[in-house]
Protein backbone atom coordinates (compact mmCIF):
# COMPACT_ATOMS: atom_id res chain seq x y z
CA UNK A 1 0.00 0.00 0.00
CA UNK A 2 1.25 3.22 -0.54
CA UNK A 3 0.51 6.27 1.47
CA UNK A 4 -0.08 9.52 -0.69
CA UNK A 5 1.25 12.89 0.64
CA UNK A 6 -2.77 13.91 0.39
CA UNK A 7 -3.23 11.06 3.19
CA UNK A 8 -0.29 11.61 5.17
CA UNK A 9 -0.71 15.41 5.39
CA UNK A 10 -4.52 15.40 6.17
CA UNK A 11 -3.83 12.95 8.76
CA UNK A 12 -0.68 15.09 10.25
CA UNK A 13 -3.36 18.44 9.94
CA UNK A 14 -5.83 16.57 11.36
CA UNK A 15 -3.89 15.15 14.89
CA UNK A 16 -2.46 18.39 15.28
CA UNK A 17 -6.17 19.75 15.43
CA UNK A 18 -6.79 16.89 18.04
CA UNK A 19 -4.41 18.11 19.93
CA UNK A 20 -6.49 21.56 19.95
CA UNK A 21 -9.09 20.27 22.33
CA UNK A 22 -11.58 21.35 20.21
CA UNK A 23 -9.95 25.21 19.87
CA UNK A 24 -10.10 26.53 16.41
CA UNK A 25 -6.51 26.14 14.28
CA UNK A 26 -5.57 28.17 11.30
CA UNK A 27 -4.63 26.82 8.64
CA UNK A 28 -1.37 28.43 8.15
CA UNK A 29 -0.89 27.25 11.89
CA UNK A 30 -1.49 23.55 10.24
CA UNK A 31 0.85 24.42 7.93
CA UNK A 32 3.45 25.61 9.80
CA UNK A 33 3.24 22.95 13.21
CA UNK A 34 3.54 20.22 10.33
CA UNK A 35 5.85 21.89 7.91
CA UNK A 36 3.25 21.64 5.32
CA UNK A 37 3.03 23.73 2.22
CA UNK A 38 -0.02 25.78 2.95
CA UNK A 39 -2.14 25.70 -0.71
CA UNK A 40 -1.88 22.08 -0.94
CA UNK A 41 -2.90 21.86 2.81
CA UNK A 42 -6.23 24.26 2.43
CA UNK A 43 -7.24 21.92 -0.64
CA UNK A 44 -7.10 18.63 1.64
CA UNK A 45 -8.57 20.26 4.37
CA UNK A 46 -11.60 21.58 1.66
CA UNK A 47 -11.44 17.53 1.41
CA UNK A 48 -12.04 16.84 4.65
CA UNK A 49 -14.83 19.71 5.29
CA UNK A 50 -16.97 18.47 2.40
CA UNK A 51 -16.38 14.47 4.16
CA UNK A 52 -17.36 16.05 7.36
CA UNK A 53 -14.40 15.66 9.23
CA UNK A 54 -13.52 19.12 9.56
CA UNK A 55 -15.45 22.76 9.84
CA UNK A 56 -14.50 25.91 9.64
CA UNK A 57 -15.03 29.40 10.44
CA UNK A 58 -13.69 32.58 8.57
CA UNK A 59 -12.53 35.45 9.43
CA UNK A 60 -9.86 36.82 11.90
CA UNK A 61 -11.60 34.48 14.88
CA UNK A 62 -11.50 31.37 12.51
CA UNK A 63 -10.20 28.40 11.64
CA UNK A 64 -10.42 24.36 11.76
CA UNK A 65 -11.60 22.02 13.85
CA UNK A 66 -12.73 18.89 14.11
CA UNK A 67 -16.30 17.84 13.92
CA UNK A 68 -16.47 15.05 16.23
CA UNK A 69 -14.34 13.76 18.84
CA UNK A 70 -11.05 12.51 17.50
CA UNK A 71 -11.15 8.90 19.31
CA UNK A 72 -14.47 8.63 16.77
CA UNK A 73 -12.43 9.37 13.69
CA UNK A 74 -10.61 6.73 12.10
CA UNK A 75 -6.74 6.31 9.96
CA UNK A 76 -9.11 4.41 7.49
CA UNK A 77 -11.80 7.27 7.04
CA UNK A 78 -8.92 10.16 6.96
CA UNK A 79 -7.76 8.10 4.04
CA UNK A 80 -11.06 7.29 2.37
CA UNK A 81 -11.56 11.00 2.61
CA UNK A 82 -8.74 11.80 0.53
CA UNK A 83 -7.99 9.16 -1.74
CA UNK A 84 -10.74 7.03 -2.04
CA UNK A 85 -11.32 3.20 -1.11
CA UNK A 86 -8.85 1.76 1.18
CA UNK A 87 -8.27 -0.79 -1.85
CA UNK A 88 -8.60 -0.96 -5.19
CA UNK A 89 -7.24 -2.88 -8.70
CA UNK A 90 -6.91 -0.72 -11.53
CA UNK A 91 -9.51 2.11 -10.10
CA UNK A 92 -11.71 -0.66 -9.43
CA UNK A 93 -12.95 -2.36 -5.84
CA UNK A 94 -11.73 -5.49 -5.47
CA UNK A 95 -15.14 -7.05 -5.85
CA UNK A 96 -15.56 -6.00 -9.49
CA UNK A 97 -12.62 -7.22 -10.71
CA UNK A 98 -12.93 -10.31 -12.79
CA UNK A 99 -9.90 -12.97 -13.49
CA UNK A 100 -10.14 -16.37 -15.70
CA UNK A 101 -7.98 -19.26 -15.82
CA UNK A 102 -4.97 -19.38 -14.10
CA UNK A 103 -5.81 -16.03 -12.44
CA UNK A 104 -8.70 -16.41 -11.15
CA UNK A 105 -8.21 -16.65 -7.21
CA UNK A 106 -6.41 -13.04 -7.69
CA UNK A 107 -9.95 -11.82 -6.62
CA UNK A 108 -9.11 -13.54 -3.28
CA UNK A 109 -5.77 -12.12 -2.84
CA UNK A 110 -7.11 -8.51 -3.65
CA UNK A 111 -10.30 -8.95 -0.61
CA UNK A 112 -7.95 -10.31 1.73
CA UNK A 113 -5.56 -7.39 1.22
CA UNK A 114 -8.45 -5.14 1.97
CA UNK A 115 -9.75 -6.71 4.55
CA UNK A 116 -5.75 -6.69 6.36
CA UNK A 117 -6.10 -2.85 5.91
CA UNK A 118 -9.29 -2.37 7.25
CA UNK A 119 -8.17 -4.35 10.26
CA UNK A 120 -5.23 -2.18 10.88
CA UNK A 121 -6.66 1.25 10.00
CA UNK A 122 -10.12 0.76 10.99
CA UNK A 123 -8.72 0.24 14.49
CA UNK A 124 -6.75 3.00 14.86
CA UNK A 125 -7.85 6.41 15.69
CA UNK A 126 -7.01 10.01 15.82
CA UNK A 127 -7.15 9.97 19.61
CA UNK A 128 -4.70 6.84 19.74
CA UNK A 129 -2.14 8.37 17.33
CA UNK A 130 -2.26 12.13 19.44
CA UNK A 131 -2.16 9.86 22.85
CA UNK A 132 0.21 7.28 21.77
CA UNK A 133 -1.92 4.75 23.10
CA UNK A 134 -2.08 2.55 20.44
CA UNK A 135 -4.44 -0.44 19.86
CA UNK A 136 -2.46 -3.34 21.47
CA UNK A 137 -2.94 -5.02 17.96
CA UNK A 138 -0.93 -2.93 16.22
CA UNK A 139 1.97 -2.54 18.95
CA UNK A 140 1.97 -6.23 18.17
CA UNK A 141 2.55 -6.14 14.63
CA UNK A 142 4.79 -3.05 14.89
CA UNK A 143 7.10 -5.42 17.16
CA UNK A 144 7.23 -8.18 14.72
CA UNK A 145 11.03 -8.37 13.57
CA UNK A 146 10.01 -8.82 9.96
CA UNK A 147 7.94 -5.46 10.08
CA UNK A 148 10.85 -3.02 10.06
CA UNK A 149 12.92 -5.12 7.02
CA UNK A 150 12.41 -3.32 3.89
CA UNK A 151 11.94 -5.45 0.67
Amino acid sequence: MQISARADYALRALLTLAASDGELVKGESLATAQNLPLRFLENILTDLRRSGLVVSRRGADGGYRLCRPPDEITIAMVIRATDGPLASVRGRRPEDAVYEGAARHLQDVWIAVRVSLRRVLEAVTLADVASGQLPPMICELGRDSDAWVAR
